[in-house]
């Protein structure tokens, strides 16, 4: 029996660079990985264009490739692209989602006041919406590369890429957002989930992972990874998550 295809789809700020681990990992498995890169995240210098290209967007990029692939694929996606993910599980076929530290979709509540304040912080920046929002290093070393080791941060950090705007309102201030980019009609995704989140991970929590899940019921399966952080796909230990990935597809018939 055939395995089916997998799409992975990286988080923001990021590429496809970041899930070669996973990748390696899941075709030494015996899988057919595709793993594109979001709309102009594969340019050191982004255009203008990207301060206003939103969620939607790599959604409609992202189906594309699912329509290319010669059977539902199995969704692997980390952060945004854990949001990304259940999008589009809500709008065409897919196998299975394997969500690593996901994003939340329209109308789940932060539970941290960490994940409180980020929200309220990109308002420091007015007209963030509109803006190519350039990787801040202080953040991203504190607060999604923290588990890794020191001597590995500046080396995974200087190959973060220029994010969207209009991309990061739509996934941290949704309450704000009259067109609800980011909602997803959990009752039209029928595909099983696997929910993996880091105990430590701080910009996605697992009490909100915990409420993301939630919303699907009996098809999702949740897991606390102990000692991980955000970064959990490329963290020491990274190659269990893997592994945990593989065994519930496996389970899975897939």
């Amino acid at each position: 029996m055939s395995k089916a295809p997998v799409l992975m789809i990286h988080g923001a700020f990021c590429g496809p660079w970041s899930l070669d681990g996973l990748k390696q990992k899941f075709e030494a498995a015996g899988y057919a990985v595709t793993a594109p890169a979001l709309r102009f995240h594969d340019q050191k210098r982004a255009p203008s264009a990207l301060a206003t290209t939103g969620l939607a967007d790599y959604a409609a990029d992202l189906e594309d490739e699912i329509a290319a692939l010669k059977a539902p694929p199995i969704l692997v996606g980390h952060s945004m692209g854990g949001l990304l993910a259940q999008m589009l599980a809500a709008r065409v076929k897919v196998a299975a989602l394997v969500l690593l530290a996901p994003s939340p979709p329209w109308g789940v509540t932060p539970t941290t006041l960490f994940e409180i304040g980020a929200a309220h912080s990109m308002h420091l920046q007015p007209g963030h919406w509109n803006q190519v929002l350039e990787p801040n290093r202080d953040v991203a070393l504190a607060h999604s590369l923290d588990r890794l080791p020191r001597d590995m941060r500046d080396s995974v950090y200087g190959r973060f890429v220029a994010e969207s705007g209009r991309a990061m309102f739509e996934v941290m201030n949704w309450a704000m957002d009259f067109n609800q980019a980011s909602a997803v009609d959990v009752d039209a995704v029928t595909a099983p989930l696997l929910f993996l989140t880091g105990s430590d991970d701080k910009i996605n929590p697992p009490s909100t992972v915990a409420q993301i899940a939630a919303l699907y019921g009996a098809k999702a399966t949740a897991e606390v990874l102990d000692g991980m952080g955000h970064w959990l796909i490329g963290e020491p230990g990274w190659e269990k998550l893997a592994e945990r990935a593989l065994s519930w597809l496996e389970k899975q018939k897939l």
